[in-house]
């Protein structure tokens, strides 16, 4: 398996910070399916905790589970008797059987939408479909992330819900905060998109800014945990990591059931962390082991920004190793210099035949503004990304126009409307007479 040996430096030191923080976990815990935490590179098990590195190499800790067993067609029909949101899926992942019922905003079940008209811009033909999760309650994908670190949060005792976030990730722990009664403090970088702190601040927990990128306030966050500071305190994406990223797994659930219980022949992810595209994997892998589709290919592509692309670097040198890059691009919530899941990421693409591209801010643009001229979706940026690519990877041949195709729009537009708001405007400014619109040539 590759390694990222400063990922690994980075994980060596939360790891040991992280053994601080257990004593806040309850003796016991109600997780459902979940049994244990696995390390990724050695495959160690640790009984379920607020950990997130191994204590033996230092690698990343991901949840295992005794999933159901039986009859295939059975777990289809309890899934689909199941709510219009992430918890259909309970059985699979770790939460409490009863979750449903617990104060949550309960997001997921978004559309898939069947892109005729993107499809024909761009050549596919074998049927392109947009999954778009900006319908979730704070309109981005990190809604099904948060949800599950919620219930470990409850499982664990914690008291204050927190994060470090490019935006979209300190909303959602806001707005979930609130619903389920937790306190929340979150952290962000000081120069975030001013639609992104306003959503982030308006449910009335703590907003702090932090001087630098993402990768300062991930530090920062670090450095929190292990002093007493951050006692009760989970953080969703660091001490809460393990549970948080299984989240992103009901993406690929919903997918292949909305596609009538099949798998995809290819799915274009963005990249930040790497977490979501891993999670998506793991996901699709999870099905099949369960008979729930058929076995069979899939490729699996990963977008960055070409201001953010420390993975698409690697993959096109054929490194193992993700070298860490300052940040400077317009797709701020995919701006993460130094992704912990990187490696897992170029692992992936090429087990799978995909790969990972990247596409610059004026192309990001240019694929926010197709998007919703052809199926009046408005992505934020990092759709942007990920539609940007796919026309990419289409034109340079690597992905296959003929087979059936998913590309993942994981926020709205809204929250980041400073990217296309130099070039969008009014068609036209006229009078207020028929003779003024007839003379603008606008009547026809």
């Amino acid at each position: 398996m590759a390694k990222c040996a400063m990922g690994k430096m980075r994980r060596k030191g939360l790891a040991i910070m992280a053994v601080q923080t257990i004593d806040n976990a309850a003796t016991t815990v109600n997780l459902g399916p979940a049994v244990a935490l696995s390390c990724r590179e050695c495959g160690e098990r640790f009984d379920l905790g607020p950990i997130f590195a191994c204590a033996l190499c230092f690698g990343p800790l991901e949840v295992a589970y005794d999933l159901p067993t039986g009859d295939p067609e059975a777990l289809r029909k309890r899934i689909e008797a199941g709510p219009d949101n992430i918890w259909r899926y309970a059985p699979l992942l770790p939460v409490p059987a009863n979750v449903a019922e617990k104060p949550n905003l309960n997001p997921g079940f978004t559309k898939l939408v069947k892109a005729d008209n993107l499809a024909r811009e761009l050549g596919v033909t074998g049927g392109l479909y947009v999954k778009d999760d900006s319908g979730n309650p704070t309109h981005s994908f990190k809604d099904r992330v948060v949800a599950i670190a919620v219930e470990a949060a409850r499982a664990f005792g914690f008291t204050t819900l927190s994060c470090s976030s490019t935006g979209n990730l300190a909303g959602a722990v806001g707005a979930a905060a609130a619903r389920a009664g937790f306190r929340s403090c979150v952290f962000i970088p000081h120069d975030l998109e001013q639609g992104k702190v306003v959503m982030a601040a308006v449910y009335g927990g703590e907003l702090v800014g932090i001087e630098g990128n993402y990768d300062d306030v991930n530090r920062f966050c670090s450095e929190l945990i292990g002093d007493p500071l951050g006692e009760g305190w989970g953080f969703v994406n660091v001490n809460l990591r393990p549970y948080y990223g299984e989240g992103s797994k009901t993406l690929a659930y919903e997918i292949c059931e909305q596609l009538g219980w099949r798998l995809p022949d290819q799915i274009v992810i963005p990249i930040a962390s790497g977490s979501q595209l891993t999670k998506i994997d793991k996901g699709l892998q999870e099905l099949i082991k369960l008979g729930l589709v058929e076995d069979k290919p899939y490729k699996i592509f990963g977008a960055q920004a070409e201001g953010c692309s420390p993975v698409s670097t690697a993959f096109k040198a054929g490194h193992d190793v993700v070298r860490p890059q300052k940040p400077n691009t317009i797709a701020k919530s995919l701006a993460i210099g130094n992704p912990a899941d990187g490696p897992y990421v170029l692992d992936i693409a090429r087990r799978t035949g995909g790969a990972v591209e990247d596409v610059n801010d004026e192309q990001v643009v240019d694929a926010i503004k197709l998007l919703a001229r052809t199926e009046g979706i408005f992505a934020e940026t990092a759709g942007g990304v990920t539609v940007g690519v796919t026309r990419k990877l289409i034109e340079s041949g690597l992905l296959d126009p003929a087979l059936t195709t998913v590309v993942l729009n994981t926020g709205d537009g809204l929250k980041t409307l400073d990217a296309v708001a130099p070039t969008t405007g009014p068609t036209a400014t006229i009078r207020p007479s028929l003779d003024a619109f007839r003379d603008a040539g606008l009547a026809h």
